[in-house]
């Protein structure tokens, strides 16, 4: 049985997009999955990456895209009423249900619906209240382990080379977003392709880019 590490930050559309069609892609394929959160604006940070919804026009297609891709795939998406926000509350909330950073597939959809279905504000103190409720949590959402867990969960993303979510790393190969979900698994079901050239050296070869640094 192959098991799969699924990166996650609840602000991420396309982690929604991809948690919601995972069951499809691996129909019929024998593997676990580990849900874990992270931080992702501590991840784009860390490669010097501004995050989709920091950019205007980038925005503004993206909310457009994830909203087509809910549409073109039967995934129920709404944006919610503000967005980007801050996940930090949604994030520690999931792993006060956690002894050791991976929560629940339960717990993951419980949070990803609330935000990303009904159109409201995802931090609304009162929805978060109802929803910490309705979740049980072993203890205190802002409590130091549940740092200690989102931190500890981000560096273990960062360096396995998860650069965005929603990530899914396999074996030490890392597959990103909803659209590499028909590459994962391929990769899952044995293709051939992934032990040949074409993955392993892709990647090795020179830049022609100078570094900002240069």
């Amino acid at each position: 049985m192959k098991h799969i590490d699924f990166y996650l930050d609840f602000i991420s559309p396309y982690a929604h997009l991809a948690f919601e069609h995972l069951p499809q892609a691996l129909e019929g394929l024998s593997c676990s999955v580990a849900y874990k959160p992270v931080l992702l604006g501590a991840i784009l940070k860390h490669h010097g990456q501004l995050g989709p919804a920091e950019i205007p026009a980038k925005r503004s297609w993206t909310y457009r895209h994830v909203l087509w891709l809910g549409h073109a795939n039967g995934i129920h998406i709404e944006m919610p009423a503000s967005h980007p926000y801050n996940p930090l509350p949604h994030l520690r909330l999931a792993l006060s249900t956690s002894d050791d950073g991976s929560i629940s597939r339960l717990v993951a959809e419980t949070i990803l619906r609330n935000v990303w279905r009904g159109g409201e504000e995802a931090g609304d103190a009162a929805r978060l209240a109802a929803l910490a409720a309705q979740l049980e949590p072993k203890r205190d959402m802002n409590g130091d382990e549940n740092k200690a867990l989102l931190k500890r969960n981000t560096d273990e993303a960062l360096q396995a080379g998860v650069f965005g979510t929603p990530a899914f790393v396999v074996d030490g190969r890392l597959f990103w977003g909803f659209d590499g979900l028909a590459m994962l698994r391929a990769c899952l079901a044995g293709d051939a392709w992934f032990d040949g050239p074409q993955w392993a050296a892709a990647d090795q070869r020179p830049s022609l880019l100078r570094s900002s640094k240069s």
